[in-house]
């Protein structure tokens, strides 16, 4: 049984390595400060943060008036954006067509603007891609749960070895401090994958509110301190939007759909993305919300069933793949070229060539 300890022992060292390392592979990086608002409004509180953070600047500037009942118009013919964030808003909201605050704020989540301020930001180790972190959490929850059945074997292998004359130790005794660690290691582990902030994150996160930031704009208020920062009616209607739910019209297709179904005409609402990172090429990729990419929100979807949008570093948003209302399903269809971004202000995925 001094043998079958022994392989308990080394196995566990090499489970609580293996996790160990896994973990600080996906907390790597430069690190570094951040370099505006909308970094520190990702580092907050993710791409709706971005979001209310320019809109809260172009209200505050009287580019954009935001008013109820969850309306939004331009207040000029041709505003200005200083910023691609802000284009966004302002692309979005002349497409759209409507006025309508909440659909407005879920397609420019969507942007590549908004996302590739995440992948920027797990580039260089200030926060952890969405597919890492889920990865080292199960990778945590298997362990602890595989620690958690061999208690079970220990116990019987300890009555074997009880059955012979002598009164040695008991073998679950033997190999009680190897599993107490492997499990203690998921645990923490497990809960500090669960973090999106990495330290390097949280510490250039607080170094930016320290600094001297523009507080007396309402969009680095937002980024900092969130919609609480806001004076009414402006805060309510952000609020207001942001649990809305969004419902858009399934797309055509075209199949005959058996009588009788009971399938609505609307797909389920639209809930709001957190960031939908690339995962092309390691752990983190080129930003953008679709195909292969994985969505950080908890139920929420990045892509319609089934599609996909390819091209190295593309991203769908917008009108696009991203939303339930589109989709790049045909497999002749393709998101071109390789280093732009699918939108709904520049590109489309068609379903056929």
């Amino acid at each position: 049984m001094n043998t079958t300890a022994v392989v308990f022992y080394v196995i566990g060292a090499c489970a609580v390595a293996l996790l160990v390392l896994k973990l600080r592979r996906t907390r790597r990086g430069a690190g570094g400060a951040v370099h505006d608002r909308y970094e520190a409004a990702f580092l907050n509180g993710g791409p709706a943060r971005v979001v209310d953070s320019a809109l809260a600047a172009l209200h505050g500037e009287g580019r954009l008036v935001i008013g109820g009942p969850g309306l939004v118009w331009a207040a000029q013919p041709a505003a200005v954006a200083h910023d691609p964030v802000e284009r966004a808003v302002l692309d979005h909201h002349a497409a759209a067509g409507h006025g309508a605050l909440a659909p407005l704020r879920i397609d420019v989540m969507r942007h590549p603007a908004v996302q590739e301020i995440g992948d920027a930001l797990a580039a260089r180790g200030l926060i952890v891609e969405p597919r890492a972190r889920r990865s080292a959490i199960r990778w945590s929850l298997g362990l602890g749960i595989a620690t958690l059945c061999m208690l079970p074997v220990t116990l019987v292998l300890t009555i074997m070895d009880m059955e012979g004359p002598d009164m040695p130790v008991p073998f679950v005794l033997k190999v009680l401090p190897v599993l107490a660690g492997v499990l203690v290691t998921a645990v923490v582990v497990g809960s500090s994958a669960a973090s999106r902030l990495t330290p390097a994150g949280r510490r250039a996160v607080a170094a930016y509110g320290r600094g001297p930031a523009q507080l007396g704009d309402p969009g680095t208020l937002v980024a900092l301190y969130g919609l609480r920062s806001l004076p009414d009616p402006l805060r309510e209607q952000l609020a207001t939007a942001a649990r809305t739910p969004v419902y858009r019209p399934r797309p055509q297709r075209s199949h005959r759909v058996r009588s009788g179904s009971g399938s609505s005409s609307y797909d389920d609402a639209v809930l709001p993305v957190m960031w939908c990172a690339a995962a092309a090429g390691g752990e983190t990729g080129g930003g953008g919300c679709g195909g292969g990419n994985a969505c950080a929100s908890g139920g929420s979807s990045c892509s319609g069933g089934g599609s996909s949008c390819s091209g190295g570093g593309s991203s769908c948003s917008g009108g696009s793949s991203c939303s339930s209302s589109n989709s790049c399903s045909s497999s002749s269809s393709s998101c071109s070229s390789s280093s732009s971004s699918c939108s709904s202000s520049s590109s489309s995925c068609s379903s056929s060539s």
